[in-house]
């Protein structure tokens, strides 16, 4: 009896336990971008479009590159539930060569960052 009490009670604890996939915070249409080639000198800019597909207001909290030749641009005021927004990114393209930069976007309340990359060759 004891023991399947204790068994009972184990698979009771699993499943109030059992983590569910919590709810995407938000959807980027694309998540990478490619230029291709680029002229030496000429900055390019490409717009990652995203939705807020949650219940709450969202909150990008920052958005960092990891160099000073990518400058990413967010909105600074909460996206509605449902509602769309962009982060704007460009690349100075003064080193010719390959590159992929990322961009490190943080939301409020959401411990993993989501990254948006970018990718071409200066010419």
């Amino acid at each position: 009896m004891r023991n399947l009490f204790l068994t009972a009670l184990c698979f009771l604890s699993l499943s109030v336990f059992a983590q569910q996939k919590p709810a995407e915070a938000v959807k980027f249409d694309l998540a990478e971008h490619a230029f291709g080639k680029v002229p030496k000198g000429k900055p390019v800019t490409f717009e990652f479009k995203f939705t807020n597909p949650g219940n709450k207001p969202l909150i990008i909290e920052d958005a960092t590159a990891e160099c000073g030749c990518t400058k990413p641009e967010y909105p600074q005021q909460p996206i509605m539930p449902g509602k769309t927004g962009k982060i704007k990114v460009t690349y100075d393209a003064k080193e010719p060569g390959a590159f992929t930069k990322k961009v490190t976007v943080r939301l409020v309340n959401v411990a993993e960052p989501k990254i948006l990359t970018i990718t071409g060759e200066v010419i």
